[in-house]
């Protein structure tokens, strides 16, 4: 069987592979296993800081399977988890991680660069990561200076071997082999050129090699499963974090994939495996959990994730304008104060609505409806949330960016009565909050509902379908699960929408293997 299938190892034997015997067996996070893993760099960097707990467990949240993160030594010996060799960009600290002790180092900020919302989140030490993990996430330990012997014991007496491979030059692999016995799994970096194969192979004994991503084969990932030895690839950088670089590794047989966007890749993964999908994704605010929500980069996220649907909230200024804020308040999601409604646009515009949300996201700002709508491209369907804004004006901007008859509008019925009196092809989908209410709300004959999550049944909506309309319905806060996503698309929902769309891609997998 394929290594990639199972996420197993085998024992090499100087005779070759055929005498290889089972070695490692891999904590499976995601069950069933999917045949190609992500590792997330550092973390769920767009979610949280990097190499903190709450990165950690952001990988949990979305189904990423590994984390890659940095291991460093301390004034005092200690193993613990920060990139640079210095503090300075990523904690309240100063000067290099061995000129601290790690008393010191865990009671740094690590999180308030990032974003004010992360104060008070604390760089981990290697025991509290391996804790933080246990039974969530794998770890790959990027050994940038590490005491390979003290590294071994700490990942054996936390009993984490199932779940830990370390990388590292390999003078550094030996010593972890020798001191553990083999207990802890080794990645180690390989170049084809110039490289003897089966000498690689039997002196240094991987569990797993990584590739430059240029150097990847179909040929090069057969003869490492050939002897058992997991094949990663991938890595940051504009040339390698694209679709057409991600379909080349997945097709050429890696079994991890590295990467600062796993939500993308993942998507690519995916659709290469099941198409069409069962139900469509709209993505509420654009894709709020990787970028602020109702902004540029958060609906150029959902377009890169195919979003079928980008849900956008949108209100008047004071002068009559139209920006995309969910809030009748500025408070919330950008540095301004007070109604969207008692402030100019040329004030908004000023605003930051991003630094809330991650540093990354300093300079950016409320779009603009105009903005909002070009940002859709040509492939997503806008989901307008009218929150505010006069029909014809609505019309006119749907027009403008041919949206008509690929976007739905949200709002009452008498508002989309409104809106079809002025454009009859403006595709309505007016709230259905109970079965009760199915009758009034059919007999205006909209494109869809968006029915209430607590309302839906297999009954109610076949009995849509029946009457030629589409059951739309958000499933946020606590009925956003994988489980609640699986009964909705055995129901024959048509859209779900969400703030989490890896759940939903997993409740597609899961479906299709049904």
């Amino acid at each position: 069987m394929r290594a990639r299938l199972m996420a197993m190892v085998c024992l090499l034997a100087s005779a070759g592979p055929a005498e290889a015997q089972s070695r490692f067996q891999f904590f499976e996070p995601v069950t069933p296993p999917r045949s190609v893993q992500i590792v997330a760099s550092r973390g769920l960097q767009a979610v949280a800081p990097e190499n903190t707990a709450p990165a950690i467990a952001a990988c949990a949240i979305d189904y990423i399977e590994w984390a890659e993160v940095d291991v460093r030594l301390t004034k005092d010996g200690r193993h613990v988890i920060l990139h640079d060799a210095t503090l300075d960009r990523t904690t309240d600290g100063r000067g290099p991680v061995a000129d601290i002790t790690a008393e010191a180092f865990v009671k740094l900020d690590a999180g308030t660069w990032h974003a004010p919302r992360f104060k008070g989140v604390h760089p981990l030490t290697l025991a509290d990561l391996l804790k933080a993990a246990k039974r969530k996430v794998n770890l790959i330990l990027n050994a940038r200076e590490i005491d390979p012997e003290r590294l071994v014991s700490e990942v054996v007496e936390s009993r984490m071997e199932s779940q830990v491979i370390v990388s590292a030059d390999l003078p550094v692999l030996a010593r972890v082999r020798s001191s553990g016995k083999n207990a802890v799994a080794t990645l180690a970096r390989f170049q084809p050129k110039g490289s003897d194969f089966e000498m690689f192979v039997k002196n240094v004994d991987p569990t797993a090699v990584e590739f430059e991503t240029g150097d990847v084969t179909e040929e090069w990932c057969r003869k490492f499963h050939e002897w058992g030895i997991i094949v990663k690839a991938g890595g940051d950088g504009p040339r390698v974090e694209i679709p057409a670089a991600w379909n080349t590794l997945l097709a050429a047989g890696v079994d991890w994939l590295v990467t600062n966007s796993p939500a993308a890749v993942r998507f690519v993964d995916v659709r290469r495996r099941i198409n069409p999908f069962p139900v469509k994704i709209a993505h509420h605010r654009g894709t709020n959990r990787y970028a602020p929500e109702n902004t540029i980069p958060a609906i150029r996220t959902a377009v890169r994730l195919g979003a079928d649907y980008i849900e956008i909230d949108i209100r008047t200024t004071k002068d009559g304008r139209f920006v995309l804020v969910h809030d009748g308040s500025l408070n919330r999601t950008t540095d301004g104060t007070g109604p969207v409604v008692n402030a100019t646009a040329d004030a908004i515009a000023k605003l930051s609505a991003g630094a809330w949300f991650g540093k990354p996201f300093a300079e950016t700002r409320v779009p603009t409806l105009d903005e909002g709508l070009a940002a859709l491209g040509s492939t997503s369907a806008g989901y307008l949330d009218a929150k505010s804004i006069p029909p014809e004006d609505l019309v006119a901007a749907m027009r403008k960016y041919k949206l008509v008859e690929r976007s739905v509008v949200y709002q009452s019925s008498a508002y989309i009565a409104k809106l079809r009196a002025i454009e009859p092809a403006v595709r309505g989908l007016p709230p259905l909050q109970s079965a009760a209410d199915f009758e009034t709300v059919a007999a205006t004959k909209p494109f869809g509902v968006d029915a209430r999550w607590s309302a839906l049944s297999a009954e109610l909506i076949a009995r849509c379908h029946q009457a030629g309309i589409q059951v739309f319905s958000d499933a946020l806060g606590p009925n956003e699960t994988v489980e609640q996503y699986s009964r909705a698309i055995e129901w024959g929902i048509d859209v779900i929408q969400t703030d989490h769309p890896l759940r939903v891609l997993r409740a597609i997998e899961l479906h299709a293997m049904n």
